[in-house]
């Protein structure tokens, strides 16, 4: 999941419109919707929480998993399901990233990873949980968690669990990433602590018969007998027990984990979903550097496995980084070959053309249908599709043969904060979790459905001296369908609106403070919509505090896995220097794909500390780091900033002998000589293909590379340029 920037409102097609409907959540992850009109919000800390309509305001916790679930980096509660036969059956399905090694009982880790491991290093070993949750009349869980599934082996901090949902045969499907590296081609070459065959944990695997990272993928195909993970797979269950169902593609097979999948060689299908009235499962698979893939399961039920071919593939062709290693689960791959992706896009071009969404830096985060809305008849039966990462949801309309078209995307939502899931909801309208903006919002079609009034609020005067009488005034509300507004006001600050039901009124403040006055209002069909304005009273408005970095500065540059220490301070001009419990630190990673198209990862968070440390973490070039260091006063005032600090960065230059080798370093294979920018201290993945044509077109096969490494391996980069230079050999017969 990759978080960007504050966008203030996101554009929607003529007639549409997109409007938040539950507001002040933190990092939404999930939306599900109950027959009876709650709504049930999963936040990515472990949180679940019931609303009681989309009008209620005041959240109540259904459930806090927060003890259970790692909170770093993409990690987090990341999956929700109601069960179809709500109420009769109270279930709620969670899918978490579980704080605790295989076989071990959470907390391990907190929502941290320390060094040494080091997040992206070694990193910080977890695993995931498909639990379920026994709900009381209240919506609130009454119980223990009944774990149904612990498995998902995630060695690095992305490409955790996903999805679950149920399917239209009862049973319940779910999703989990790879939890292999984001920066290098990951066989299982760094300390392997998933016991990934041929080798224990601990033990540092190699090509070609490594079967460990990213391709814990395809364990489905391993040699009889050996481990089979649910990494990268889409798996079919009963909701009961988590058992594997009857039919599913491999029910003879002696291993439990295998009778389960229905899909594999994914790497990160975040999201799925059924279309509606069909057995075709249809997910949206992150890739690394290179595609976006919607891929589809024709018939989830029919016992037919589907490969999608990660890591050996991405997109439509070859991975380079893994099929440059010769790996055996590959290349016996590549005589068979993959599902095919339905449609993929490229990063580095538009969804499509003049979509006004940008490019680089791509996250599928959401797939949904349309049905039963009222939405114009082009929209009938359409894919909608989100992009966290370029903050845009798509629609693939309905080609001829009543499938989405590839060729018919048109833009739907354009400048979305995070897009973490889209899914249909009342009305039959398109609702999408924003998690940046920490909202659940709603795009309508206005004819021949109720939408959400709009809430206006002024105050006259908005600051002055105590005792401060001011009126507000509510009327600039509207209601799309034009329909008579109710009011309720928060004129003292507390949190509830029950102080006025009047369109104006007053109220007189007698002591010195900030309040943030609230109205909501809403139309009789019992849609609201809620907002806010400030009364100061006393100070004027820029008593905010001054926030100073200290350490590091500007000028700092990291190596990966340096410490970075960190000290800050605040003070107000009212309350003096602010404590330490006053402060609040983020570390969060930009990820580039050119030096000004960049998308953020929050890394880790500090509260209450003036000062402390942090291990600079492991990433491609070209990424730097953000620290924000925030400060908020006695009038709950806040005030920020940020220092950029960028990494120290070395020439890796590569050749081969006889020059114009193909060699691959990371995700991209080039032609020698070439020259990578990466980041000090890096871990590269290389690796000399072999056999190649190369002088005169003659067979020439790997002998050794310059550093000594193996065919395939990886490379630390150092602190001064250096070359690497693979050396070929003449063979004939080869």
């Amino acid at each position: 999941m990759a978080i960007a920037p504050t966008v203030a409102g996101a554009a929607v097609p003529s007639g549409f419109t997109d409007t938040a409907v539950i507001s002040g959540l933190s990092s939404p992850t999930n939306a599900v919707f109950a027959a009876d009109g709650r709504v049930f919000v999963s936040e990515k800390s472990g949180l679940v929480k019931t609303f009681d309509s989309l009008a209620d305001t005041t959240a109540t916790v259904t459930a806090d998993l927060r003890t259970q679930v790692q909170d770093f980096w993409d990690r987090g509660l990341l999956g929700l399901a109601l069960d179809p036969g709500y109420p009769a059956r109270p279930y709620l399905y969670v899918l978490y990233t579980y704080d605790a090694e295989p076989g071990g009982t959470a907390p391990r880790w907190g929502d941290q990873c320390p060094s040494p491991p080091g997040a992206t290093e070694q990193g910080c070993l977890v695993t995931g949980r498909l639990s379920r949750l026994t709900l009381g009349a209240d919506g609130v869980a009454t119980g223990a968690e009944q774990v149904l599934i612990t498995d998902w082996c995630q060695q690095y901090p992305s490409h955790s669990v996903g999805s679950v949902a149920f399917g239209p045969d009862g049973a319940l499907y779910v999703g989990g990433g790879d939890g292999a590296s984001f920066n290098f081609a990951d066989w299982g070459q760094r300390g392997n602590p998933c016991a990934d065959p041929p080798g224990p944990a601990g033990a540092d695997l190699a090509p070609p018969d490594a079967r460990g990272g990213a391709l814990r993928s395809q364990s489905v195909r391993r040699p009889a007998g050996e481990p089979v993970s649910l990494d990268g797979t889409i798996i079919r269950v009963d909701p009961d027990t988590g058992a594997p169902l009857a039919g599913n593609p491999f029910a003879g097979s002696t291993n439990v984990n295998a009778r389960r999948i229905i899909a594999y060689g994914l790497r990160n299908q975040f999201r799925f979903a059924f279309r509606p009235g069909t057995s075709e499962l249809w997910a949206g698979d992150v890739g690394w550097n290179t595609w976006e893939e919607i891929n589809r399961v024709a018939d989830a039920t029919d016992g037919v496995a589907e490969n999608f071919g990660w890591p050996c593939y991405e997109g439509a062709a070859r991975q380079s980084g893994y099929d440059g290693a010769n790996l055996t689960l590959c290349e016996s791959l590549y005589g068979t070959g993959q599902t095919a992706p339905y449609h993929a896009y490229n990063h580095s071009a538009s969804v499509v053309t003049g979509d006004g969404c940008p490019t680089g830096g791509s996250s599928v985060s959401g797939i949904a249908f349309e049905h039963d809305s009222n939405y114009p008849a082009a929209y009938d039966g359409a894919l909608f599709f989100a992009d966290s990462s370029r903050g845009c949801v798509w629609a693939m309309r309905r080609g001829a043969n009543g499938q989405p078209d590839p060729g018919s995307i048109v833009p739907f939502v354009t400048g979305a904060n995070v897009p973490v899931q889209v899914l249909t909801g009342p009305g039959g309208d398109l609702f999408y979790v924003a998690l940046g903006a920490g909202q659940l919002r709603r795009v309508s079609y206005p004819a021949g459905t109720n939408l959400p009034p709009v809430a206006v609020a002024g105050a006259d005067p908005a600051s002055g001296a105590a005792p401060l009488t001011v009126t507000f005034d509510g009327t600039g509300s509207s209601d799309p369908e034009g329909a008579a507004l109710t009011y309720a006001w928060d004129l003292d600050g507390d949190g509830s609106h029950d102080d006025s039901t009047a369109a104006n009124p007053t109220w007189t403040y007698l002591t010195q403070e900030q309040v943030q006055v609230g109205l909501r209002v809403t139309d009789p069909g019992g849609l609201s919509d809620t907002t806010t304005v400030t009364v100061t009273v006393g100070e004027p408005p820029d008593d905010l505090p001054v926030v100073t970095i200290d350490a590091p500065t500007t000028a700092t540059r990291w190596s990966v896995g340096e410490t970075i220490p960190f000290a800050g301070r605040a003070a107000d001009p009212q309350d003096g220097p602010l404590p330490a419990s006053a402060l609040r630190w983020q570390l969060t990673l930009q990820h580039c794909t050119t030096p000004t198209n960049c998308h953020a990862h929050n890394v880790r968070s500090w509260d209450g500390v003036a000062a402390g440390d942090f291990v600079a973490p492991d990433h491609e070039y070209p990424s730097y780091l953000d620290l924000t260091l925030s400060a908020t006063d006695s009038d709950a005032n806040t005030t920020s900033t940020t220092v950029r600090l960028d990494p120290r960065t070395v020439a890796l230059t590569f050749t081969s002998s006889p020059s114009g080798a193909r060699l691959v370093v990371g995700s991209v294979e080039q032609v020698t000589p070439f020259t990578r920018t990466v980041i000090v201290g890096s871990s590269n993945s290389v690796s000399a293909p072999s056999p190649q044509n190369l002088t005169l077109g003659l067979r020439f096969r790997f002998a050794r590379w310059s550093d000594g490494g193996a065919q395939s391996h990886n490379v630390t980069a150092p602190v001064s340029p250096a070359t690497f230079r693979a050396t070929y050999q003449l063979c004939l017969f080869c």
